[in-house]
């Protein structure tokens, strides 16, 4: 499911309290990552959180975020087609397995109900479409994560260290998981992380930030 996405960081400088952060300019096409490392106060979720519209207001900003040859500089995430995905899955557990998949999703009947179920077996959760989210273990409900952003349609993703908070052998099988999913949809990703796992499985452009 390639859909010939592109996402454009323009000249994009980042500052606070007049010390630079980064400053970045670098295209990433279809299925691509830019894998963005570096330890804690280097400025990479603050990267995160400008393309993503969401910049607290004590940090300094320029540049442009280029999506699909259009600019969504400060444009919030919900209406840029920037898919997200942290540490936590941050499922709603007053909703199903299934309920929390189709919040992203516009429409419903039984085509989105099929969707849904394909989605969930194609990730090993078949059947778990009626469960409590509180009944799943950490991968399962990272796994729920995904499939929620993946039927979301994001034009682009940003993934904010999100296989930090499972064991070894999760993260293994959560990386692969993620990034064959995002290669084969043809998605623009930025990965920030201190791991090298994660930048090695990514296997794309990376930029190491260093503490300031």
């Amino acid at each position: 499911m390639n859909l010939k996405h592109h996402l454009e960081l323009r000249n994009i400088k980042l500052s606070i309290l007049g010390q630079t952060l980064l400053s970045l300019n670098q295209t990433i096409g279809p299925g691509e990552s830019l894998t963005v490392m570096g330890p804690s106060g280097s400025g990479k979720s603050s990267l995160l959180a400008f393309i993503a519209g969401f910049l607290p207001a004590e940090f300094q900003a320029a540049g442009q975020v280029i999506l699909d040859g259009h600019d969504i500089t400060g444009v919030p995430a919900e209406r840029s087609g920037v898919g997200l995905l942290f540490q936590d899955p941050l499922l709603f557990p007053h909703l199903s397995v299934a309920g929390n998949v189709r919040f992203g999703i516009r429409g419903g009947g039984r085509e989105v109900d099929r969707e849904v179920n394909e989605a969930l077996a194609e990730v090993g959760l078949e059947g778990f479409g009626m469960r409590d989210p509180e009944t799943l273990s950490g991968g399962q409900r990272a796994r729920v994560a995904l499939v929620r952003l993946l039927l979301s349609r994001p034009r682009a993703v940003l993934l904010d260290e999100p296989f930090s908070k499972l064991d070894a052998i999760l993260r293994a099988e959560m990386r692969s998981l993620v990034f064959d999913h995002l290669r084969d949809y043809g998605v623009p990703t930025i990965l920030v992380t201190h791991d090298a796992a994660d930048a090695k499985a990514a296997d794309g452009i990376l930029i190491k930030l260093r503490a300031r």
